[in-house]
Order: C-alpha cells, then sequence, then structure tokens
C-alpha cells in the first residue's frame, strides 16, 4: 500500500465482514471500513504479505490466505453475471458471424474471446476489428476503442450465457452491454497486474 491517489478505477476495495473476515469488495458498495488496494493481483499478494490491511484499518483482522485467488473469483462471478445480465437484456451476441457483423458495423462494445478459441478462428476475429476499427478513422470517426478480452473459456463463458461452447461474444450498446465491458475491463486488469 503506498497512499498514493488513484481513480477508482484502478483500485479495489476490501472490507471487514461481521465475523472480522476481510473480503473483497468488488464493486465497492458494501457497507462498513474499507481499504483500498490497487487493482492487481500481484498488489493484493503484496498487501497480504505486508500484513497491510491489518495496519491500514488499524485494527486486528483475519485475511484469507487464498485473499489474491478469491479476488479473482468474485470479479470473474461479477463479470459472469453481468454477461448474462447483458444476454437477457438483448445487448450481448454469440456466434463468430454475428460477432463479425457486429464488429464490422461498429455495434460491438468489445470482443469476447474464448481462452480455448482456434487459433485461425481468433486471427480471423482480430483482424475484422482490426479492420474496423481502420475504417472507422478512415471515415472521420474518431478513434473506435473496442478491446479485445480473453477472460473465461468456452465451457465457462457456455455457462454464462446458457449455450454450449461460447468461443465469441459481444456486448452491444445499453447500459447492460457497458456494465459487461467494465467488468471485463477490472477482471483483465486485475489478471495483467
Amino acid at each position: 500500500m503506498t497512499f498514493e491517489v488513484k481513480p477508482a478505477a484502478e483500485l479495489i476495495r476490501f472490507v471487514v465482514g461481521p465475523d472480522d473476515v476481510l473480503v473483497p469488495d468488488t464493486d465497492a458498495k458494501a457497507e462498513g471500513r474499507g481499504v483500498w488496494v490497487s487493482l492487481g493481483e500481484k498488489f493484493v499478494t503484496e498487501a497480504v504479505k505486508k500484513k497491510a490491511f491489518a495496519k491500514s484499518l488499524k485494527t486486528n483482522v483475519t485475511v484469507p490466505d487464498d485473499l489474491p485467488a478469491l479476488t479473482r473469483l468474485r470479479l470473474e462471478q461479477r463479470f459472469v453475471s453481468s454477461l448474462s445480465m447483458a444476454k437477457k437484456a438483448g445487448q450481448l451476441l454469440t456466434g463468430m458471424a454475428k460477432v463479425k457483423a457486429a464488429l464490422e458495423t461498429g455495434e460491438a462494445l468489445a470482443l469476447l474471446t474464448a481462452t480455448d478459441a482456434a487459433e485461425d478462428g481468433k486471427k480471423k476475429m482480430l483482424a475484422t476489428l482490426k479492420a474496423s476499427t481502420k475504417s472507422a478513422e478512415e471515415q472521420g470517426l474518431g478513434p473506435q476503442d473496442v478491446p479485445h478480452f480473453e477472460l473465461l473459456d468456452s465451457v465457462q463463458l457456455g455457462l454464462a450465457l446458457g449455450i454450449e461452447n461460447v468461443i465469441h461474444a459481444a456486448p452491444t450498446q445499453g447500459a447492460a452491454g457497458k456494465a459487461a465491458v467494465k467488468r471485463a475491463d477490472r477482471l483483465a486488469r486485475y489478471i495483467a497486474n
């Protein structure tokens, strides 16, 4: 913990539960006293090793040994939940043809690819993403920031969406689609750092 000031999007909050056990508050909405750590597995691991939570909270607190893994799991659960909500709201497309079309038209807010996707299919989708970004810029639409995420395997994506073996998906315009992209970004940042 550096006591460095950062935007909330770059941080993750932890709170002390009623049983004095520290838990991740991935949406930063839980009541009670909390402590913020930079968003990243290595930062959480470092804070656990340095016993920074008890120092910062100025109280004895039980910190689970697997707090970094538990935090990742909670972030994954929130991401999966947001994908399910986006699907129910009609703001998530699946299947190579539909996702490719959404990338080409600019409808897609992000490209989600299963971690176990075949390399050739992944290359084709990334080429479509690159081409659509370049086309939008050439048309004077400004830079198109359509991120690509590889966070879950095809079985996990399928379970989240109630469809067997999802390889490609794309959240689309709307509050639920934007929430899915936001949660994907938080999970990706946590894994990367």
